[in-house]
């Protein structure tokens, strides 16, 4: 409100100002004799005292309508309460009213945040709840058709499916903390070689399994980061490649280095990524053409991993040829803000 406006607002006072101020005069030039000093002085002031009074109730009038129709909106149980309030009288109360519709739209705002993100934990769950039956079916169905088969045969595949069902358990419990991330991790000096076979370790028996050869070169570079949520990136990233690199296949791992960045690039020689799928691999539940046609995709891991390397001040981006191969590489900028994690 400016100061010209702030004056227009007060023009009754001046008014009323005005009217005293004239009384107060006239009173003065007619009050000669001191011995009706005291009588002049009382009746002076009832009179301003009746000034004033019909001031309030002409200022009360004015405004009446005003306190009639905000007191209705107040008391009825209408929501479109924007659209039906009353007109001002003033630029106060004009402003009064536009910081109600700005607060009004910053709360709407916030609703449809809160909105949106229990919607996609409502996708999340239902997702999961699916994708987590998966590997609990195929237990039944190994107990169902154990009949000549060995232990050792049952105790592998069973070991395989709580594998899977562990992983799913895990993805869960860091999405759950995606919103906590910041009462929930510790940046310090990580040595990548050291995270990245305690990954491969976790799927040791996948690589085995399917006869897949492993290459690391000597990366005993240190980045900055929290080595739990590196840790569960790299999980993602390995899990992905040994899903979609058939028998006999490679999964290597490189370092790179600029003046700009640390790169760890995880490279495997699988089916690779189709052209038009490439740009959304990390939408949360996109699997694609290949997780359609794919039993086992959950087009989860990536996008908690993408969001995960943005918690931690790192990118992910990825690089693929359909039927050739696919390279998820880990950024990490060598000038970061940990304060704003």
């Amino acid at each position: 409100m400016s100061f010209f406006q702030y004056l227009k607002d007060k023009r009754n006072f001046f008014i009323l100002n005005v009217i005293i101020m004239f009384f107060v005069s006239l009173m003065t030039i007619v009050s000669t004799d001191s011995r009706n000093t005291v009588s002049n002085i009382v009746y002076t002031n009832v009179v301003i005292f009746f000034i004033v009074a019909i001031y309030v109730i002409i200022e009360y009038y004015y405004n009446r309508e005003f306190y009639r129709e905000l007191n209705d909106l107040v008391e009825s149980n209408h929501e479109e309460f924007l659209a039906t309030l009353p007109k001002p009288r003033n630029d106060e109360q004009l402003l009064y009213l536009e910081l109600l519709k700005k607060v009004n739209s910053v709360h709407g705002d916030q609703l449809q945040k809160l909105y949106n993100e229990k919607m996609d934990h409502q996708d999340f769950i239902t997702s999961w709840i699916h994708e987590v039956k998966v590997p609990i079916a195929a237990g039944r169905l190994l107990m169902e058709n154990s009949n000549g088969r060995t232990v050792e045969y049952l105790v592998d595949k069973f070991e395989d499916e709580l594998d899977r069902i562990e992983n799913y358990v895990e993805q869960a419990l860091y999405y759950s903390r995606i919103d906590s991330f910041s009462k929930d991790y510790f940046i310090s000096e990580v040595v990548l070689d050291q995270v990245a076979k305690n990954s491969v370790k976790k799927f040791a028996k996948s690589f085995i399994n399917k006869q897949i050869r492993f290459h690391m070169d000597n990366i005993e570079q240190v980045v900055h980061t929290d080595s739990k949520w590196l840790g569960f990136i790299m999980d993602q990233v390995f899990s992905n490649s040994l899903k979609y690199t058939g028998e006999g296949g490679e999964i290597s791992v490189q370092f790179e280095e600029d003046l700009k960045e640390k790169r760890l690039q995880i490279q495997d020689t699988g089916i690779g990524i189709k052209p038009e799928d490439i740009s959304r691999v990390f939408e949360k539940g996109f699997t694609g053409s290949i997780g359609r046609s794919h039993a086992k995709s959950t087009g989860l891991g990536l996008y908690l991993a993408k969001e995960m390397a943005l918690k931690l001040g790192h990118d992910l981006s990825i690089h693929s040829e359909d039927g050739k191969y696919t390279k998820v590489i880990i950024h990490f900028p060598k000038i970061r803000n940990y304060y704003h994690l």
